[in-house]
């Protein structure tokens, strides 16, 4: 883990949480070093007030904390994980008897607005896979890599983590381990087979190098390719074509889920595929489809343009 000074009287109880939360909840290290962050934050702030531990923090000190990070233009997202880090840390104090009451029973998250997800159309994803120079190994790469966040709904972290022994490009399924560690089983289509297969037998051995392991999509180096050059790769390709779309890194995956829902796939099947524990989060991307009847209707009903009332 990353460290993270904490005034020590205070530092205990956070890397205590932050064990418990990986062994026993499975929580990924990126989320742990947030809470930690959040934690420490927390913290120092408690520090300053001359707050001696956990054990002496009351409500009205969080309340402040709180005010204080209102009035820094936090993102509404930022502050429900602070929050969250800091329920989990009383909840945590009770658990271990550290404290007989919890602290933060009476905290209340900021209400998140939940923003529809940016995706493509079916047509500008046809054109990002064609824009690699499939002549080349780093374009055979980026070809199978574009192929398969969009066929089988990957997050980007997924794709970078692949191993060859998860891929089964017979049988056309993928064995991916997701958020907490959990595994799923994805199915692979036609079109992502063939460009693995193609990277697998004429580009791959070209990038492998003395350390590599069994990394399934190597760097230029011949280790795995990171998160980063992934979504710098596709942002470039995207340019290339012509697509303006602010391009964020989860946007193949949300162009899998609403073409999939479009095209009338079950809800209930897109979040397993998706690997999602609620499906209030796969329900979002109905959102999309209802919102785009909206923008047709809006567009081309005669009633809605002056110029087109009969």
């Amino acid at each position: 883990m990353l460290a993270h000074t904490i005034p020590p009287a205070f530092d205990e109880a956070i890397q205590g949480l932050a064990v418990y939360l990986e062994l026993e909840k499975g929580l990924s290290q990126n989320t742990l070093q947030s809470y930690i962050s959040d934690l420490a934050q927390c913290a120092h702030f408690l520090d300053k007030l001359n707050v001696s531990n956990w054990q002496s923090v009351e409500g009205h000190h969080i309340a402040l904390w709180l005010s204080e990070l209102s009035g820094q233009d936090y993102a509404v997202a930022s502050l429900a994980r602070k929050t969250s880090a800091l329920r989990m840390l009383g909840l945590y104090l009770v658990k271990e008897k550290v404290r007989t009451d919890n602290f933060t029973e009476l905290l209340v998250s900021p209400k998140k607005v939940r923003r529809l997800p940016g995706a493509l159309s079916i047509e500008e994803v046809a054109r990002l896979l064609e824009a690699p120079d499939q002549g080349t190994p780093h374009g055979l790469r980026d070809k199978a890599m574009i192929e398969l966040l969009y066929s089988s709904g990957l997050r980007v972290s997924e794709l970078c983590g692949l191993a060859l022994q998860q891929v089964n490009l017979e049988d056309g399924y993928l064995r991916v381990y997701g958020k907490g560690s959990k595994e799923r089983v994805v199915p692979v289509g036609r079109k992502a087979v063939e460009a693995l297969e193609r990277y697998l037998e004429d580009a791959r051995p070209q990038l492998v190098k003395k350390r590599t392991g069994s990394e399934f999509f190597l760097s230029q180096w011949g280790r795995a390719i990171s998160r980063k050059m992934v979504w710098v790769l596709i942002k470039g390709y995207a340019a290339k074509v012509g697509i303006e779309k602010c391009i964020k890194p989860h946007i193949l995956r949300h162009s899998f889920a609403s073409h999939l829902l479009a095209g009338g796939a079950d809800l209930r099947v897109v979040q397993e595929m998706l690997g999602h524990a609620d499906i209030s989060t796969t329900e979002i991307y109905t959102a999309i489809q209802s919102q785009h009847l909206l923008d047709e209707h809006d567009r081309f009903h005669p009633r809605n343009d002056a110029s087109k009332a009969v």
